[in-house]
């Protein structure tokens, strides 16, 4: 995590290491905010009613058909991630080199609009591809609605191979380290962030078509 990292920055002696005191701060950040803030959040929804289902579930699993190789879920989720990707594919280069050539990033509108565009695109391609699976009787589609979009976040930890080979010279193996640990957590932010937006905009898209039902 973001602690070891900065461990070997302290060991190397450079000036970007985040201080002794400050890293303290983010700790007890973590452990006197977050935490009591999950607990709250945890105790506060376990009281809640739970959600209802528009129809009846019932207790049997159903028979799922041999699905098509362009269904499984391997492909559709490898797939899937490219689109959101493309998206936002032109500004990463613009991005990564604020951040590791130490070049001005200004245009922070242009950014805003590929940010909303990025995060239609995760929504629209969860809701479609979740759409296909169940017209092939597949209803396992919760955790495949988040990966289908999450996996924009291997398509940038790929990005990111490729942005090191071709614009970077890191020698030692200390720098390497620290390039990857922090494109892992990037990478790794953007999988939760974008696969909780398709996950939350399938489910919404769910409740809506089997709600429209109309059972005897």
């Amino acid at each position: 995590n973001h602690e070891h990292l900065d461990l070997m920055l302290w060991a190397k002696q450079a000036a970007n290491a985040v201080p002794f005191i400050m890293l303290l701060g983010l700790i007890a950040l973590w452990f006197f905010v977050s935490v009591p803030l999950v607990c709250f959040g945890g105790a506060l929804g376990y009281k809640r009613p739970a959600i209802a289902h528009p129809q009846a579930v019932s207790q049997i699993p159903r028979f799922i058909p041999e699905q098509k190789w362009h269904m499984r879920a391997p492909v559709m989720v490898l797939c899937a991630g490219s689109v959101p990707f493309g998206a936002a594919f032109i500004e990463l280069y613009f991005i990564l080199s604020s951040l590791w050539l130490n070049k001005f990033y200004y245009v922070f509108g242009f950014f805003a609009i590929v940010f909303a565009i990025l995060l239609v695109t995760c929504a629209e391609i969860s809701i479609v591809l979740v759409y296909f699976q169940l017209c092939y009787e597949d209803y396992r589609w919760w955790w495949r609605s988040f990966f289908c979009s999450g996996s924009s976040g291997l398509y940038l930890f790929l990005y990111g191979i490729y942005y090191l080979a071709t614009n970077l010279n890191m020698g030692n193996i200390s720098s390497l380290i620290l390039y990857f640990g922090y494109m892992g957590l990037l990478s790794y932010t953007l999988f939760v962030m974008t696969g909780t937006v398709g996950f939350l905009a399938t489910w919404i898209f769910v409740r809506y078509i089997y709600a429209a039902l109309k059972v005897d």
